[in-house]
């Protein structure tokens, strides 16, 4: 088996105080973070979706397979089609395959099947999950390496101004019809991006402590 190339690793050590401010000034930024269901529909300025898949495709991957395919909408029509088969997907789980104690978790919320931001949101992200095909090899943790570029290219969006909300449609599978893609990439989130519309409101939810959650050995 041949070795892969190694290159020296580009990193610059800081000092401990600028770690700190690092650390706080990411998380203080990040604690903003609120999901959004009221786009506005002001353009994106040019390259800053794309510079957002280019921070997600860097996350690591099982082998290095890279598992994962980025479809950003932005045709109105093709928007169109996305809500629409959604839309039709939701009113079914909603009045069917939803349990009664998911309807009663999300009901402070205020969600149901109608979903406006696939339509109104300048840009939509579906990300997929590339399984084993006739064009790509059997790749390894694809959920978690997924799973970790969709929380790089968030975190990215967030930090330049935009605003986003993970939603998942249950079933999926006629994404890949709106998307054109193949069989073998499944997927996994619809990510709608955007300004936020002029005087929007989110619920006022909190956080757990640091205490609840995190843990030392």
């Amino acid at each position: 088996m041949t070795s892969i190339a190694t290159v020296p690793l580009p990193v610059r050590r800081k000092s401990d105080a600028a770690m700190a401010r690092t650390a706080r000034g990411f998380a203080d930024r990040m604690v903003s973070r609120r999901s959004i269901r009221d786009f506005s529909a002001e353009p994106i300025p040019a390259g800053v979706v794309e510079e957002a898949i280019r921070a997600a495709a860097s996350a690591p991957s099982g082998a290095n397979l890279q598992p994962w395919r980025f479809v950003v909408l932005t045709d109105p029509v093709r928007k169109r089609m996305l809500r629409e088969a959604a839309e039709a997907e939701e009113r079914a789980f909603y009045s069917r395959r939803a349990s009664t104690e998911w309807l009663e978790a999300v009901a402070p919320m205020g969600t149901d099947w109608r979903k406006p931001f696939l339509e109104t949101a300048p840009a939509v992200i579906v990300v997929f999950e590339v399984h084993k095909g006739p064009n790509s090899p059997k790749p390894y943790y694809v959920k978690e390496s997924v799973g970790i570029a969709v929380g790089m290219m968030i975190t990215s969006l967030h930090l330049s101004g935009l605003a986003t909300l993970t939603h998942t449609p249950s079933p999926m599978g006629f994404l890949n019809e709106v998307c054109q893609r193949p069989a073998e990439e499944r997927a996994c989130v619809v990510i709608p991006v955007g300004f936020p519309a002029d005087e929007v409101r989110v619920p006022d939810l909190s956080r757990k402590p640091l205490s609840e959650v995190m843990v030392r050995l």
